[in-house]
């Protein structure tokens, strides 16, 4: 390798290990220039450019790695798969590849169980189990935890002497890892919570949320929420002007997670005008690449708003390729109001607002990413919900026209809400909303299996359920 070709390597790893992404992908770029018979940096570029929110790229970049033979393409398939599921909303070509690198090495395990988490995604709820069987044949003993609490989460449970209970508890006996642990804890405690033992239910969640924060070191920082709160009501101190959007902005779905925005977001889906573009991360991701935000965001000239409009309309073009009227559904968009306002002035926002002691359970009970570490205790989500409160508060007396769909409304007068629902977003009624459960297409979301399902009550008030166990939180949210 060439005395230049050295540096560009050096230049690209330096970055890469300081998380640079961009600029890593930059430096790995101008190396293939020069040396394009590179397979593996073709490799390290895509990753970079995956990282640097720059997906299409990335997949060309894979596909250029296996041209050049790149050594274990079963992964590169893989990853490939995973851009094509979760950053472009194409389940069909993500499954195609998973396929192809199950060809190449059919005990992938990694293959194995995207396979199951697609057909999960798409409903299909036996092939899942089927996946996710032939996952745990797959693995060696150290293995066994994921596809085991995979299976157990795809699978309905009607008695607690299921086998598979059985199974859970004699995995969760014996020594291992804390991520481990937290895996078949919450599989446990979701089979107990199902089959009515709650007091177990509850113990497993306790365990299981425990191990979780042992084995990521996440930690919730009440003190730095509070001051982004703060900061946010202070920066956003008047409204947007209400100025017509040059383009049609999409409709922002937002609340605290496990507040019903998926059940909101599967109706307008089930529509013949809405396309649903699920949990985008692009605001989140803008908010961080802006410095100095809030206070930024709050007093950017037109020039700089336009430039990030564009880069977000773009990213949702190409996370879903679809134009008309989208669904943003990230629930902690919430932190992001004032610029959603800033960028569309007429943006239709929906507030999804549950039982907070059935919220913050309900959080608690799911394997959450480490960045939502105040899910993994009851008075953390208490005090996180306390917080999306006080700003929702703030974001309604700027915009009362922000339109808040209570869940426990939705699911006892479904009709009258889904109507609400349509009006606000100018959408004329279609009957066929109401068989929302029915519709096809793969959905991202905790809730995966019960979206498939009819409206039911059964979610509504489950925090009853656990009353003698949750003193502390109901204190909490006082």
């Amino acid at each position: 390798m060439s005395a230049e070709a050295e540096v560009l390597l050096r230049r690209a790893q330096t970055a890469r290990a300081a998380g640079r992404s961009a600029e890593a992908a930059e430096a790995y770029a101008a190396l293939l220039a020069l040396r394009p018979d590179l397979p593996d940096t073709w490799f390290n570029l895509a990753l970079m450019q995956r990282a640097a929110g720059r997906p299409v790229e990335a997949l060309e970049s894979y596909a250029e790695a296996l041209r050049r033979r790149v050594s274990g393409p079963e992964e590169v398939h893989l990853n490939r798969a995973v851009i094509l599921s979760d950053d472009l909303g194409r389940p069909e070509e993500a499954e195609a590849e998973l396929h192809q690198a199950l060809t190449l090495k059919s005990d992938y395990l990694p293959a194995l169980l995207n396979l199951g988490n697609l057909h999960e995604d798409r409903g299909r709820r036996a092939e899942a189990q089927s996946v996710y069987r032939r996952a745990l044949d797959a693995a060696r003993p150290n293995e066994v935890a994921l596809p085991l609490a995979r299976l157990a989460n795809a699978t309905t449970f009607r008695t607690a002497d299921d086998p598979l209970i059985a199974r859970l508890r004699d995995a969760l006996a014996k020594p291992g890892p804390a991520a481990d642990r937290a895996e078949l804890g919450f599989a446990l405690g979701r089979a107990l919570d199902e089959v009515g033992d709650h007091d177990a239910a509850f113990d497993a969640y306790a365990a299981a949320n425990t191990a979780s924060r042992a084995a990521t070191g996440a930690r919730y920082d009440r003190a730095a929420q509070d001051d982004f709160v703060a900061r946010s009501i202070a920066a956003f101190d008047r409204p947007e002007p209400a100025t017509h959007s040059a383009v049609q902005p999409p409709v922002f779905i937002l609340g605290m997670f496990r507040s019903g925005s998926t059940l909101v977001e599967r109706i307008l889906a089930a529509h013949s005008g809405v396309v649903s573009g699920g949990e985008l991360n692009l605001l989140p991701q803008l908010a961080r690449d802006i410095a100095g935000y809030p206070e930024t965001a709050a007093t950017a000239d037109e020039a700089t708003l336009t430039q990030w409009r564009t880069a977000y309309l773009d990213g949702v073009r190409t996370a879903r390729g679809q134009t008309g009227l989208i669904t943003d559904k990230r629930p902690d968009n919430f932190l992001h109001v004032g610029l959603i306002r800033r960028l569309f002035p007429d943006a239709r926002i929906i507030h999804t607002v549950r039982d907070p002691r059935d919220v913050c359970l309900s959080n608690w009970f799911l394997h959450l990413d480490p960045s939502m570490a105040w899910a993994m205790d009851l008075e953390d989500a208490a005090h996180w919900l306390k917080a999306h409160d006080r700003l929702t508060d703030r974001w309604k007396a700027l915009y009362p026209d922000i339109l808040t769909v209570r869940y426990d409304d939705l699911v006892v007068d479904f009709e009258a809400q889904a109507r609400r629902i349509l009006g606000h977003c100018g959408l004329d009624w279609e009957p066929g909303v109401l068989d929302f459960h029915a519709a096809e297409g793969a959905v991202r979301t905790a809730s995966v299996w019960q979206i498939r399902e009819p409206v039911y009550r059964r979610s509504s008030g489950r925090w009853k359920n656990y009353k003698g166990r949750i003193g502390p939180l109901i204190e909490a949210l006082k």
